[in-house]
């Protein structure tokens, strides 16, 4: 069987993601399409709306055939690293492709891209440097760096201004950093922007969009039209059950201990924690009636929002640096669902798995494993907080099978 990788987050699963799962599909002639998708906290330091169990389903009934858990240790880091991850655990899957949704849309100027950077690395590296020495955030340094390399040579390369783009360059860097056979391709995202508002003229939105709209509206009805009924039928299900969806004003009072329990000197081993930014976080947790408030106030030129929503997402599920950061790659591939088809598959290939395939986490002790666990057992206990009703936690949850 052939097997198309996809790398998530579903954080909901909407119509765009399903134009993207049937293409990668149909383009790849792919029997299967497998995800990696993060856990429950994302790219961008946030907690996700419903749970990954919920968000799996969704997937599984839109067209997805086995869903495997990105590790907190990668689901939560800078795009390299997620990238890294992701694309290291679709290559010891067996995926013979890995397809990515981009505002670019053709491959050939991210292939140039990660050639252009790769073979002038140590001079970007030094302008990533020089910027950053300015006061300007990482992201921005990389992306001046970049626009200056980009001099060098009359090559058709990417906007890596656009957050899509992004990504898509670094899966393809990781491709090539670990010499994988897994091939690339790129599907042009439609209409909706990474981080547009809803646009009732059409059918296609963006995730953050329709989470936008849920917190405004408070309901779901209002998306209705911009994701499959399988996805607001568990959004439904999520409300009727939990009171609300998920965010970080949802665990303000379990981060706001979080940060007042520790002294400065305690918050600096906490991965991300860096500069005596620590000082700023219990200066003004102690007066913030709710996260976005805190935000504002922590919020500096120099740290970008979601590198401090990174930070506190560490320091809500007590990881140190040295906790996050002692892994050269994923050391297992944890198994949330699969169809039918998706069963076959596996059976098919994993007596050839270099990695092991972990169905019940009580059976395994990996150290990446139990990070995962931990955060998961702090998204239940910030659920539980505010709704009074317990999520089934990583012991007792088998995989999904459709």
């Amino acid at each position: 069987m052939k097997a198309v990788g996809i790398v998530v987050e579903y954080n909901p699963f909407h119509n765009g993601h399903y134009y993207h799962v049937t293409q990668s599909k149909k383009i790849t002639n792919a029997d299967v399409v497998v995800a990696v998708m993060s856990g429950p906290f994302l790219q961008r330091g946030e907690p996700s709306l419903v749970s990954k169990w919920h968000r799996a389903k969704m997937a599984l009934q839109s067209g997805v055939d086995i869903v495997v858990e990105l590790p907190y240790v990668y689901s939560t880091a800078n795009a390299p690293v997620f990238a890294e991850g992701a694309i290291f655990l679709l290559d010891a899957l067996q995926c013979d492709a890995f397809s990515f949704g981009s505002e670019e849309g053709k491959l050939e100027p991210f292939i140039n891209t990660a050639n252009l950077i790769e073979e002038h690395n140590e001079e970007y590296n030094a302008l990533i440097k020089k910027y950053v020495s300015t006061g300007t955030s990482y992201p921005q340094s990389l992306y001046y760096a970049y626009e200056q390399l980009k001099q060098k040579k009359n090559e058709n390369y990417i906007d890596l201004s656009k957050p899509n783009n992004i990504l898509g360059y670094h899966y393809i860097a990781a491709a090539k950093k670990f010499n994988l056979s897994i091939q690339p391709m790129t599907i042009q995202r439609l209409h909706a922007g990474y981080h547009d508002a809803i646009n009732e003229t059409s059918t296609i939105a963006s995730a953050t969009g329709i989470r936008k709209e849920i917190f405004q509206k408070r309901n779901v009805e209002a998306i209705r039209n911009f994701v499959p009924n399988s996805t607001y039928v568990h959004l439904v299900e999520w409300k009727q059950q939990f009171s609300k969806f998920v965010d970080w004003d949802a665990f303000w009072p379990l981060l706001k201990y979080a940060i007042m329990r520790y002294h400065p000197e305690n918050l600096r081993a906490f991965a991300d924690v860096s500069e005596g930014i620590e000082y700023a976080l219990i200066k003004h947790v102690k007066h913030s009636e709710n996260f976005s408030q805190f935000m504002s106030d922590i919020k500096s030129k120099r740290y970008t929002w979601t590198r401090l929503q990174r930070m506190l997402t560490h320091i809500f599920t007590g990881i140190t640096k040295d906790e996050l950061h002692q892994f050269k790659h994923p050391t297992y591939i944890r198994l949330l669902g699969m169809t039918k088809n998706g069963q076959a598959y596996l059976s098919e290939r994993k007596k050839n798995l270099e990695l092991p395939i972990i169905s019940r986490v009580a059976q395994a002790k990996d150290q990446m494993l139990q990070i995962d666990i931990r955060a998961s057992e702090m998204y239940a206990l910030g659920v539980e907080l505010f709704s009074q009703k317990k999520i089934d936690g990583d012991y007792k949850t088998p995989p999904i099978r459709l």
